[in-house]
């Protein structure tokens, strides 16, 4: 105890004197590192006691070099890189709000189309089957228009011509299949029906499509599901038995294209067509209507024949300019509202 008290002892403080202007590369520790230099080697070299590892551990500690000194252009040019990065930060949140934005608009942009050429869909064709009865001329002649569509996008570069392989033409060949009916039955609904009423009926789609998932997906579905569909269904009855303009042969089109367009989503999920980079949601919808053209035309013929033509028109003493202008108008809009909801 006597030697650690006498290696303390010896530790004097430095004397007073004037206080240091420190610059840059300056340290407040410099003269105290001086005195302690031989003080801590003396005091090694005296004793092996636990005041003397003491004094050499407090030594080391005295002895360490002062920190470099952080120059003015180095410190300023950090806060530069600091600056530089939350700036850049924020020019990419601002982007990304941008565009979050701008598919906000697009979406609602797509959505108003998609209503606007629904609604003059069902209005001019609904004029057309109204004084031509031939629904399954109609669907062909809209099937025939969105043909063109598609190869004039294809021609023009406007769409990229997909490349697609025959198995792919096969796996979408049972899409087109039930696309083509669905679009046949909401025809020859309209033609005996009201258009209110038939797209009242086509408010059912969610039944059938939980029914077919449940039946051809194993998808059951929960009991709020359900619930959920009690009132659609009870809607739909209550609004049949009160419809002026009802009959059987409407109410039954209007069901088989609910059937069949709802078959369609759950083949697309249970085939699971692969898509490669060109055949996106349009390119798609496209290949089906080229499909269900060449589905269509030769049952067309089979059945009704060839009437959409300026001779039958006319000997049917119809307006034929005005009959063509509204078949082509809702051939076009039924194109136009199918590509928006893709």
């Amino acid at each position: 105890m006597q030697s650690a008290a006498a290696a303390f002892g010896l530790v004097r403080p430095c004397p007073a004197r004037p206080p240091l202007q420190l610059g840059p590369g300056s340290s407040s520790c410099r003269p105290i590192l001086l005195h302690a230099r031989p003080l801590a080697a003396g005091i090694a070299s005296s004793s092996r006691g636990p005041a003397a590892v003491a004094a050499r551990s407090l030594g080391r500690l005295l002895l360490l070099p002062p920190p470099p000194p952080i120059s003015p252009d180095r410190a300023g040019r950090g806060r530069a890189r600091h600056v530089a990065c939350g700036a850049a930060a924020g020019d990419a949140k601002a982007e990304e709000e941008e565009s979050g934005l701008a598919k906000t608009l697009q979406l609602g942009a797509l959505f108003g189309l998609w209503y606007l050429f629904n609604i003059y869909f069902n209005i001019y064709n609904k004029q057309v089957l109204k004084v031509f009865p031939y629904p399954i001329n109609i669907t062909t002649v809209q099937f025939a228009v969105g043909t063109v569509v598609a190869l004039f996008m294809w021609i023009t570069g406007i769409l990229r011509r997909p490349k697609i392989s025959g198995a792919q033409l096969f796996a979408i060949l049972p899409l087109a299949v039930v696309h083509t009916m669905g679009n046949l039955f909401t025809n020859m609904s309209l033609g005996k029906v009201a258009v209110s009423f038939t797209h009242t009926i086509k408010a059912m789609e969610p039944f059938f499509s939980v029914l077919l998932s449940a039946i051809f997906l194993g998808e059951l579905p929960t009991v709020w599901v359900i619930l959920s569909l009690l009132p659609i269904v009870g809607g739909v009855a209550l609004a049949s038995l009160t419809e002026a303009s009802f009959n059987w042969a409407g109410f039954w089109s209007a069901m088989a294209s609910n059937v069949t367009f709802q078959s369609r989503n759950v083949l697309s999920k249970k085939l699971m067509v692969k898509k490669e980079e060109s055949l996106d949601n349009i390119n798609l919808f496209s290949i089906i209507t080229v499909m269900s053209f060449f589905l269509l035309a030769p049952v067309a013929f089979l059945t009704e024949g060839i009437k959409i033509t300026p001779t039958v028109l006319q000997s049917a003493g119809l307006n034929v300019k005005q009959v063509l202008t509204r078949s082509l108008l809702a051939a076009l809009c039924f194109h136009a509202y199918q590509q928006a909801g893709s």
